[in-house]
């Protein structure tokens, strides 16, 4: 495969694909996935998450997982913080990249995080100020397209979040449908308007498929210019505070879509399809994802017995 992918895809399962599991998967299983995973190509990684253990106790290991994970030179492990605490025991960890988190409805921010856009700033100056610039800060703008509680959300006042997260220390954007109310025509519209902020290297598109639209959406989102975009490991994954908020976009889905069309992703599909077979021995159940069930279209089966072939 070429060096440079067309289309980079960063893995979220070890977050937010285990975060609403009802069951803990141990630190041991989740280091052992994150190893896997490291090899079959990704650039980025999110690893682990700095919230309250009480608030997200199947994450509560995040020290631990981060300090035993193998490091490749060639792949960034991104941790999710919510505050100043959550910056500083990421850091202390040895994580490569911090990923803030803010929604764009003030209804879903208050569930998620329990404050108002002026606090969850504040926090990410905090946190920003924290690093004094050894690593990035990645700052997601969640329910961006839409909000269970209060409807979609006005384009205006999206792009002034993102101006202000560039503002207090942000130095890329996750525009994140956090519960799959997003469509092609939103996608594209938002997408452009939001790259004459930031350039697409910097942006990242966070989809779920909850209404079954994710790889349509993210097809359009990198038809209208992104680059870059989160999957789950067998489509796992949703947040713990939003109503029907079901799994991420499937990684090796996505995968698979792009060698179709003929996108480079520098991935190893046959190693993803495979891990993701292991998914049920992991979390205890299959994941949403379809290749891992019907294979990819290239693997041909022979024809029935009972059919005759002719010229």
């Amino acid at each position: 495969m070429n060096a440079t992918p067309d289309i980079i895809i960063q893995e979220v399962c070890p977050r937010d694909g285990l975060q609403i599991e009802p069951v803990i998967v141990s630190t041991q299983r989740k280091v052992a996935l994150i190893d896997r995973l490291s090899a079959f190509g990704f650039r980025r990684i999110e690893a682990g998450s700095f919230v309250s253990p009480k608030a997200v106790p199947a994450l509560a290991d995040g020290e631990a997982v981060f300090r035993s994970i193998v490091r490749r030179k060639t792949v960034v492990f991104v941790a999710l913080v919510p505050n100043l605490r959550g910056a500083e025991r990421a850091l202390a960890a040895g994580a490569d990249e911090l990923n803030f988190v803010m929604s764009a409805s003030v209804t879903h921010n208050r569930a998620n995080m329990g404050m108002d856009h002026e606090g969850s700033l504040s926090a990410l100056a905090e946190a920003a100020a924290a690093t004094a610039g050894r690593i990035p800060v990645n700052a997601t703008l969640a329910t961006a397209f839409g909000c269970p509680f209060e409807g979609e959300q006005d384009e205006g006042k999206v792009l002034r979040l993102i101006e202000a997260y560039l503002c207090f220390g942000a130095r890329s954007i996750t525009l994140a449908d956090t519960t799959g109310m997003a469509n092609p025509k939103l996608v594209r519209q938002r997408v452009k308007s939001v790259l004459g902020l930031v350039p697409r290297e910097a942006l990242t598109l966070h989809f779920h498929n909850t209404r079954g639209l994710g790889l349509v959406n993210v097809m359009a989102a990198f038809d209208a210019g992104a680059l870059r975009f989160d999957a789950s490991l067998g489509g796992l994954g949703g947040c713990p505070f939003a109503p029907g908020a079901s799994g991420n976009v499937c990684t090796e889905d996505l995968v698979n879509l792009c060698e179709e069309i003929g996108l480079n992703t520098g991935l190893d599909l046959a190693g993803l399809i495979a891990l993701s077979r292991e998914l049920p021995s992991i979390v205890g159940h299959p994941g949403p994802g379809q290749v891992v069930k019907a294979g990819r279209s290239c693997e041909l089966h022979p024809a029935p017995l009972r059919i005759t072939l002719t010229d």
